[in-house]
Order: structure tokens, then C-alpha cells, then sequence
């Protein structure tokens, strides 16, 4: 890292998980960059954040909106890729238009976006020292609880093979590439409208009783993007309370 105040930029800042990063980031001391498609969430956002945060607003599926996001930034110590979701569901039922236009979408903004904003970050980061950090999915791993996670479970484990190569080009100049993998993350835009029931259900296959929290995702971020993180590259961290083995 510099020795001057950290930079980072946080896709999909503006609330859920990006956003209890960015909580976190900026009480250790970081100046916060959020970039996401809503300028009335990342303005509430960094209000919230106070006089460390600031925001762009894009849509990281488009190259030409990432490269006004970063524009006039000389150098970053992290990138976090939290922006995506589930977004529309995608089943061997969906009929071919839906299926592939879906499908397309939760592609574009998850995966594609990540890459995109990695490509055009890199040149940027600090090296040696600078972090990328994707955000991934148990999905990615599991499929999904019920029908209709193709996309995004393939979306979410093309994020770990992308943080995998990364983190192979990358190693040359210092800088790690990691993924982490949330379970259940409870009141976020992605969880807040699932029925009780499925909730209670995945808690109550998860050994540590709970669902998780935007902090304990924020928390596998601060020490990835710390001095103790920094033989780390190329990981894939599961943070879901044991659900996997539940």
C-alpha cells in the first residue's frame, strides 16, 4: 500500500454488501470511490460515508461508462467488485427469448463487468501492493437453492476463473487478486424479498445458526487488502457460517 491515504473504488457501493465494504474501508482510514447505476443511492450512500466517499455513476457493462468512471485517476489500491446480483432468474422452463435475454443480463452485469472494470483498473493500481477483490457466490459452487440459477451461478464461477487468471497476471507486479464467496447475507437487495421461509430454511442448514452480514463480508476485505493479506492471491474464501457442510 501508499503511504498516503488508501484508495479504493467499490462496484455496486451504493448498498448491500458494497456498501458495508465501503463502511468499512472508510473507518480504516480509506478514501471510497463508489460506482453503481443509481445517482440516488450513491448519493444517499455517501452521505452516509461522509467527506471520504465519493461517487461515479455507471453501469459496468458498458465499457464507455467505465472508463468515465476512472477517468482522471492516477493510481487506486483496490478494486472491489461487489456490483451484480441475481437480477432475473433463468431456468430450463424459461422459454428461449427470456432464457437467453436473461441470461445475457446477469452475464453482463456480473461477470463482464467485473472484467471489464479489472481491465481497466489494473494499469492503475498501486505495484507492488494493489488488491482486486471480487465478490462471488456459494451459487457458484451449489447451482443455486431452487430452479433458476443458471446464470447467475454460472456468472458467479465465471468470477472466481477470471480472479484466478487475474491473479496469475497480476503476481508479476505485486498485486493479489482474491474472490470471496458470501452464503446467505440477509437485508440485502438480493435477500430482502425472499420469503421467511426459504430464509429460515438456509439458517437453519447453516452451523453457526445465522445469517450472515454486509460486515462479515467487509471484515475477509479489510485484512485481504491489509499487509497480512498480501501472500494471499488467487483464493476464493468462503464466508457462509458452515452452510456448505450444514
Amino acid at each position: 500500500m501508499t503511504e498516503q491515504t488508501p484508495q479504493a473504488l467499490i462496484t455496486g457501493g451504493s448498498c448491500g454488501i458494497g456498501f458495508g465494504i465501503a463502511e468499512a474501508l472508510v473507518a480504516s482510514g480509506y478514501r471510497v470511490l463508489l460506482v453503481a447505476r443509481s445517482e440516488e443511492r450513491l448519493r444517499a450512500a455517501c452521505h452516509a460515508l461522509g467527506t471520504s466517499a465519493s461517487w461515479r455513476c455507471a453501469d459496468v457493462s458498458c465499457r464507455r461508462d467505465v472508463a468515465a468512471a476512472i477517468d482522471g485517476i492516477d493510481s487506486l489500491d483496490l478494486l472491489v467488485n461487489a456490483a451484480g446480483g441475481f437480477m432475473r432468474g433463468v431456468s430450463l422452463a424459461s422459454s428461449p427469448d427470456n432464457a437467453e435475454a436473461n441470461w445475457d443480463a446477469v452475464l453482463d452485469t456480473n461477470l463482464k463487468g467485473s472484467f471489464l472494470m479489472a481491465h481497466a483498473v489494473a494499469p492503475l493500481l498501486t505495484s507492488p501492493g494493489g488488491r482486486i477483490i471480487n465478490i462471488s457466490s456459494i451459487g457458484a459452487q451449489t447451482g443455486g437453492t431452487q430452479p433458476g440459477g443458471l446464470a447467475y451461478s454460472a456468472a458467479k464461477a465465471g468470477v472466481q476463473g477470471l480472479t484466478y487468471a487475474l491473479a496469475r497476471e497480476l503476481a508479476p507486479r505485486g498485486i493479489t487478486a482474491n474472490a470471496i464467496a458470501p452464503g446467505l447475507i440477509a437485508d440485502t437487495a438480493f435477500t430482502g424479498t425472499w420469503p421467511q421461509e426459504r430464509v429460515a430454511e438456509i439458517v437453519a442448514a447453516t452451523p453457526l445458526g445465522r445469517a450472515g452480514t454486509p460486515a462479515d463480508i467487509a471484515g475477509a476485505v479489510l485484512w485481504l487488502a491489509s499487509e497480512a493479506g498480501s501472500f494471499v492471491t488467487g483464493a476464493v474464501i468462503p464466508i457462509n457460517g458452515g452452510w456448505r457442510i450444514g
